[in-house]
């Protein structure tokens, strides 16, 4: 039987750029405060050399999210190119007495028969894989933030006993490399980076020759520059099973960004209510929802037209 709630639940992916550690660790202890979310994965995702900054906060920020009901787990990297980078993912999954998120396949064999769960950089576009990765112990999944409404339903509906969960906030983690566009930009190079991406606590924005803003930089990662919001969605997103909903942390108020949604959530605001809120919040960032309508994952889908769009499919 699945374990999905009527209703479901708030989560928070990793922080994805460089904050020095005091605000690191200042943002998860408001999370663990103010933020109605039940279930927090934290570690470093994107750049392994970004580790020793949040590592001597990492204990108490467990400690302070368990203190307040909170979930924990831990994540892996995204992208192994080192022997050492090889060395930190086995002694988390050898270590770790918190479960780990997979964001990389050369997580996935050392975690093979223990409950884990799956991230949203790992590449789960239709059932099967999501059943296979269910027998081999995850035990519940973040789908990618590019997959259309129809192919999320269909997912789930394939998988009734796998908790799912689904990217609706933050901008949208596109691609990942051994190189680094981010310190390039600034004639540096990954091995000198002096972790320039530090200065861009929400992504360096990337322009088209005719200076429209395009994409983000993050260290080694490229990104969306819109924030995907799925406010609007949260009612079909629920209807379809989904167990959890996911906010990535941007550089703004996040405690009361989940606080609009469990609003939407819990029937206490409405959805275009809670998106117009939302833009006061994280101001001067346009929003999409492309991806989750199958269009142009920049675009911004009302959702009459959305629903419209898919019913002339159907």
């Amino acid at each position: 039987m699945s374990t999905n709630p009527s209703k479901p639940v708030l989560s928070l992916g990793p922080v994805y750029y460089l904050w020095d550690g005091p605000k690191w660790r200042d943002f998860y202890f408001r999370i663990a405060d103010e933020a109605p979310i039940a279930h927090v994965t934290i570690g470093e995702a994107v750049c392994s050399k970004r580790l020793h900054f949040i590592e001597p906060y990492v204990g108490e920020v467990i400690e302070r999210l368990e203190e307040a009901g909170k979930q924990v787990s831990l994540a892996s990297l995204a992208l192994v190119t080192l022997e050492r980078e090889s060395q930190l993912v086995r002694g988390l999954v050898r270590d770790s007495a918190h479960p780990i998120e997979a964001n990389d396949l050369s997580a996935l064999h050392l975690l093979a028969g223990r409950p884990h769960s799956i991230g949203p950089l790992v590449n789960v576009y239709n059932g099967a894989t999501a059943r296979l990765l269910s027998s081999r112990g995850a035990i519940s999944i973040c789908l990618p933030p590019e997959l259309p409404m129809t192919s999320v339903r269909g997912i789930i509906a394939e998988n009734p006993t796998v908790n799912f969960e689904v990217f609706a906030f933050g901008r949208v983690p596109l691609a990942i490399s051994a190189r680094c566009a981010h310190a390039r930009s600034k004639g540096l190079i990954k091995d000198n980076c002096q972790f320039i991406c530090g200065e861009d606590p929400d992504g360096l924005t990337v322009e088209t020759l005719d200076s429209q803003p395009f994409l983000a930089l993050n260290g080694v990662q490229t990104m969306s520059h819109t924030c995907q919001s799925l406010m609007q969605e949260l009612p079909e997103l629920a209807a379809a099973g989904v167990f959890r909903i996911r906010l990535s942390p941007q550089d703004c108020d996040m405690a009361a960004v989940a606080h609009i949604f469990a609003d939407v959530i819990s029937g206490r605001r409405s959805p275009p209510e809670a998106q117009a809120d939302l833009a006061d919040v994280y101001p001067n960032r346009p929003f999409s929802n492309g991806f989750h309508h199958g269009q142009t994952g920049a675009a911004w889908i009302p959702v009459d037209a959305g629903a419209a769009a898919r019913s002339s499919v159907a």
